[in-house]
């Protein structure tokens, strides 16, 4: 594999936003850096193409984000608008996570944030509605990681 190449490692799983979108989980190698992805997809006349909405993770912040998401309730109603954390992503970038809204809508949010510049436009929302669905993806995530080291991907 070339340095620069990018590379899917494993698809862990699709979260349907609507009729037109979808968010894809991934686990990714770029640059010999693996990292996971969590990126929403349009259907294009038949085709799904990945947006820009998105971010990737690095499997640290995974390993500590993941079991955060599976102790929020399984109902919408029940979760308060909070902060997850801020997770390092590596130096003077870290992802922001937790509760917010979105035109009225509440979801979980992990955005980009450098230190030097503020918010970026890095980040993505994903709907309350299908905590269930998310809350599995992130697992299903988690024991990818855990079952395979690094050295093996």
């Amino acid at each position: 594999m070339s340095e620069s190449s990018f590379t899917v490692l494993r698809e862990i799983g699709i979260l349907p936003l609507d009729d037109k979108s979808e968010v894809h989980f991934s686990i990714d190698v770029y640059r010999n850096f693996r990292y996971v992805s969590v990126r929403r997809y349009m259907d294009m006349d038949g085709l799904s193409a990945p947006t820009h909405d998105g971010v990737t993770l690095t499997p640290q912040i995974v390993q500590v984000l993941a079991p955060k998401i599976a102790a929020l309730p399984d109902e919408p109603k029940d979760i308060s608008n909070t902060s997850l954390g801020k997770f390092a992503k590596r130096p003077g970038i870290c992802m922001v996570v937790g509760i917010g809204a979105l035109k009225g809508e509440r979801g979980l949010v992990l955005r980009q944030w450098e230190e030097e510049k503020g918010w970026t436009k890095k980040g993505i929302w994903l709907p309350l509605s299908k905590i269930k669905e998310i809350k599995k993806l992130f697992q299903d995530t988690k024991a990818a990681l855990d079952e395979q080291p690094e050295d093996d991907f």
